[in-house]
């Protein structure tokens, strides 16, 4: 396994996988550099190739994609940071490996929400994994990115009683076009604790994606 190769490839496949999908992306703000951990909104899989695709991030992923052969070695070719959510034991070792993934020169994205939405809200943001912004081993940016679907999120979420399988097929092999807005939101500021950093988060990208209808959870 070679976790921080600099072949192209993932990148450009990810970003066709979304364009297949309709995802037509613009993006605002300043884009993440390395060093940089991205806190961000998930609404759908489709995030996934439509942020690799306009930042070159990494992510930090569920390790049940280890069980699909194809997206386990897209994963591992794109740096993917498995988290076991469920383990709370486990959260040491995930700390490890972001640290090690953001010693690369890919930013790195986490999914504070901890899994998809059906689209018609921005879930609470789970604080656990931002305890590695508080006294970070390497200089470290949180930079906060709204991924706002302009209305149309209900059709890319992934509701209840959908299997994986089925939201991939359905999304793939829809028809016409989605614009889609990537907020590059302001960097926070360093040295807080991770429930500020959390907080802070969540009111940004909740404040980005009002103007769409996204009704924010309270946290």
């Amino acid at each position: 396994m070679r976790p921080f190769g600099p072949s192209p490839w993932p990148r450009r496949l990810l970003r066709g996988i979304g364009w297949i999908a309709g995802a037509r992306v613009e993006t605002t703000g300043p884009k993440p550099t390395a060093r940089t951990l991205i806190v961000s909104n998930h609404v759908s899989w489709l995030d996934i190739p439509m942020l690799a695709g306009a930042t070159d991030c990494a992510f930090v992923a569920k390790d049940g994609l280890k069980g699909h052969p194809i997206m386990r070695w897209l994963c591992e070719q794109n740096g993917t940071v498995f988290v076991d959510r469920d383990r709370k034991a486990s959260v040491g070792d995930q700390l490890s490996d972001m640290e090690r993934a953001l010693r690369s020169p890919k930013p790195l994205t986490l999914f504070p929400e901890g899994t998809v939405s059906d689209g018609h809200g921005l879930l609470p943001f789970r604080s656990s994994l931002l305890k590695l912004a508080e006294d970070p081993p390497v200089p470290l940016t949180v930079q906060p990115v709204a991924i706002d679907y302009r209305g149309a999120a209900p059709e890319f979420g992934w509701p209840q009683g959908e299997t994986g399988q089925a939201n991939f097929v359905r999304l793939l092999g829809r028809k016409g076009t989605v614009s889609v807005t990537l907020h590059f939101l302001a960097p926070l500021a360093p040295g807080q604790d991770r429930k500020a950093l959390t907080r802070q988060s969540h009111a940004a990208v909740a404040a980005a994606l009002a103007p769409s209808g996204v009704a924010p959870a309270r946290v």
